[in-house]
């Protein structure tokens, strides 16, 4: 009677593993509005996934061709976020910021609970320290890592560190970036707080050499953007913190007329490409609403997250996202600034998209509807009626977070 049990469950075993060799896909994610500014999709569509890449995204695809279910309905399914700014070079050295400190961040901890596959670390490190990062950083996270590098060669230590011209060394970045373009995007420079354009022509001179885009925070000396923007950036170099308003900085709103200044637009036409990069710092109504309104629309919605700001106002990617909504921005508008144009600007664009073949990285989001209230680092306060929530994170094809359970049980 033992051996026929035996032999009963072993017929079941091999019949459920036949029957999911046997189904097209592994996920079919049903009933959803997709939203693909890549390949201009907003509609109801099933999007079906086999062997970690899309297999088709189409209408009414049937359920039982699936070994894995997950219903959609009522929700939005998008390519995987990317955010372009991210600080999650943690650590324990002190003295060392955003340089294996503490603090960055983990990045599996913030990622996929946000709809966040692919995170851009943002100066974290410099040449001198990018290969500590890629072995604790990069090839211990399951989020996928990428790296502005800093050109300052120790990274974004703070203090003398980063007002330290001579180590500012565009060759060894350059070289850097070029023996690991597999991880690194692009250069940062970032906090230098003296009138001087020399780090501007530095890490310039680095994305030249390597034929990759720079990202500027413009950290003080109160040197004009006007001529950071037409004088010194070159198309497809990124202007981060947009929205700042702080004494040390030039804004791209007028602090007395309230105007958004004239040349600013005429940048992005440009070519200049602005990133939020809304930090805990780094974001103030007072500059976003009038520019919103004045037709300039941020490029990029880097949240700038590290420990200072993840409990502050920005919160998270949806939550920058949500606050762009109430602002008067509309749902495809901020999804495609977190998937398609980030992976256009960081030249990734095998990511942020959902074309048949590419990597299955998905994000399904709900929207909350009712009264919501944002801050700005200032502790303005803004009303909005919708919030955007994380109900499954998918990268690779691997469900990685699911809120509510909306995925079935593997077919049995």
């Amino acid at each position: 009677m033992r051996k026929i049990s035996i032999l009963i469950i072993s017929i079941l075993i091999s019949a459920s593993i036949s029957n999911a060799q046997g189904k097209l896909y592994n996920t079919l994610i049903k009933g959803g509005r997709v939203i693909d500014a890549k390949n201009n999709i907003n509609a109801l569509l099933d999007v079906a996934i086999k062997n970690g890449k899309i297999a088709k995204v189409a209408q009414n695809i049937d359920p039982a061709q699936a070994e894995q279910v997950v219903n959609a309905k009522g929700m939005y399914v998008t390519p995987g976020l990317i955010d372009v700014h991210a600080h999650v070079f943690w650590g324990t050295q002190p003295n060392s910021y955003l340089m294996n400190g503490d603090v960055g961040v983990t990045a599996d901890g913030f990622s996929f609970r946000s709809g966040v596959t692919t995170m851009v670390d943002c100066g974290g490190p410099g040449y001198k320290s990018f290969e500590i990062f890629k072995r604790n950083i990069i090839d211990k996270s399951q989020t996928r890592i990428l790296a502005f590098l800093n050109i300052v060669g120790e990274g974004m230590r703070g203090g003398d560190y980063e007002q330290d011209v001579s180590d500012m060394d565009y060759r060894l970045a350059a070289k850097a970036a070029i023996d690991n373009k597999k991880h690194v995007v692009g250069f940062k420079l970032a906090h230098f707080t003296n009138p001087d354009w020399t780090p501007v022509e530095r890490v310039v001179a680095a994305g030249k050499l390597a034929d990759m885009p720079v990202i500027i925070d413009f950290g003080g000396g109160k040197l004009p953007i006007e001529d950071l923007f037409f004088k010194y950036l070159r198309p497809g170099d990124i202007y981060t913190h947009v929205f700042t308003e702080l004494e040390r900085r030039d804004p791209i709103v007028d602090l007395k007329t309230r105007q958004l200044r004239p040349f600013v637009i005429p940048a992005q036409k440009r070519g200049i490409i602005f990133d939020v990069g809304f930090g805990g710092g780094s974001f103030n109504f007072n500059q976003a609403i009038p520019a919103i309104k004045a037709g300039f629309l941020p490029d990029l919605m880097g949240t700038d997250l590290h420990t200072g700001s993840m409990n502050g106002s920005m919160k998270d990617q949806l939550n920058v996202l949500s606050i762009h909504l109430a602002m008067g921005m509309d749902l495809p508008s901020v999804i495609e600034r977190s998937t398609w144009k980030p992976a256009q600007a960081i030249k990734r664009t095998e990511l942020g998209h959902l074309s048949e073949g590419a990597i299955a990285d998905v994000a399904i989001l709900s929207m909350r509807e009712g009264k919501f209230g944002f801050r700005d680092i200032a502790m303005n306060r803004y009303e909005g009626a919708k919030k955007l929530e994380c109900e499954m994170t998918i990268k690779g094809g691997k469900i990685m977070y699911d809120l509510n359970a909306i995925a079935s049980n593997l077919s049995r």
